[in-house]
């Protein structure tokens, strides 16, 4: 327990990190855009930073794609997920929370963070900290998402998830 108290700790260090210069880009209220992030602002956490796209297509449809995913995800997924859709990573229920989270962000312009076991197609279960920030080319209309994740816990196996009987 000790073990999880503190990566938490680490967690939540980071994911304060990066929300303060997220924070620091914006001027006038306005969203900073993709092109004014500087990677060595954020060097110690970019194993676990992702870039996703906001994909908007007929109909007004929004999908989402990993622009780049951190290093360190690779761990998380068990494979590379850079170019992926939520579809191509996720199972269809944590497919179907993460488009609800990401739909969120794009609508309100604001910052959404949660903590969210999570069922890899490759690997399995893993407890993840999560925080997801809006960009805007124009300041106003999300165009991409960054992300900053956090393992807590280490993976977690398929029959220690949900809830036991006792």
């Amino acid at each position: 327990m000790e073990r999880q108290r503190g990566q938490t700790g680490v967690s939540t260090s980071g994911h304060h990190e990066v929300l303060a210069y997220w924070s620091s880009l914006r001027v006038d209220g306005r969203l900073p855009a993709r092109a004014q992030i500087d990677p060595r602002r954020l060097k110690t956490l970019l194993p676990t930073v992702s870039l996703i796209d906001v994909v908007r297509g007929e109909g007004g449809r929004v999908d989402y794609r990993q622009r780049l995913a951190g290093t360190g995800l690779f761990n998380v997924y068990g494979c590379e997920i850079t170019g992926r859709r939520l579809s191509d990573v996720y199972t269809e229920a944590d497919a179907a929370y993460w488009r609800e989270q990401l739909d969120s962000v794009v609508a309100s312009g604001r910052p959404a963070v949660g903590c969210q076991t999570i069922t890899t197609r490759s690997v399995g279960a893993c407890a993840l900290l999560w925080m997801r920030l809006p960009l805007a080319k124009d300041g106003r209309n999300v165009d991409m998402i960054l992300g900053y994740d956090s393992p807590v816990g280490g993976r977690i196996r398929a029959s220690e998830t949900g809830i036991r009987a006792a």
